[in-house]
């Protein structure tokens, strides 16, 4: 009898246990919200002027690292660069409490360079449909210009002359952006 009382016992807790928990809410959180110690971040106003810039100390919740609170009331651009991708998200903050605005949420892909035996390798993800110009340069002087449209991959790979060994630049223009790669041969 006391071990059936007992086994009814431990059914009981674990029972109890298991339906306290049921009605607890999980709020799913944004994966914009976790930044990495190294990443960049950049928060700038409505108009544009940013108003810091930084690397990331600390791994955590972005919300928790940063004060935002401290900011006035207004919207702010925040963008996180985790190597080869910046998210770019809003927040507005009113009478000290943040709100991330998920409609806002943007992300783009840099593009990838690579030189490797005397060739240009240019890889870049554009999920968004935007369009990608390419600039070579060797030694100052502009070798190669393309513009690449409506694609949602580029990749692109340039033979250089072997016998021309010096400094190359790429410059590559996207998304409203400028990625500028330096290398040499």
């Amino acid at each position: 009898m006391k071990k059936v009382f007992k086994i009814i016992l431990v059914l009981a807790v674990v029972l109890g246990t298991s339906t306290s928990y049921a009605n607890e809410v999980v709020k799913a959180e944004s994966a914009f919200n976790y930044v990495n110690k190294g990443n960049h971040i950049s928060v700038s106003d409505a108009f544009g002027e940013v108003i810091y810039s930084g690397e990331v100390n600390y791994s955590g919740n972005l919300i928790t690292l940063y004060d935002f609170t401290q900011l006035k009331n207004g919207m702010y651009d925040i963008e996180v660069t985790n190597g080869f991708k910046i998210e770019i998200n809003t927040i507005e903050v009113k009478d000290a409490i943040v709100s991330i605005l998920e409609a806002n949420k943007k992300v783009i892909h840099k593009p990838v360079v690579r030189n490797k035996n005397s060739s240009v390798l240019i890889t870049k993800l554009a999920l968004d449909g935007a369009d990608m110009e390419i600039e070579l340069y060797f030694d100052g002087n502009l070798i190669h210009t393309e513009t690449l449209k409506g694609q949602t991959v580029f990749n692109r790979v340039y033979k250089l002359d072997d016998n021309l060994r010096g400094n190359y630049t790429t410059i590559i223009k996207s998304n409203n952006r400028v990625f500028i790669k330096n290398f040499s041969i």
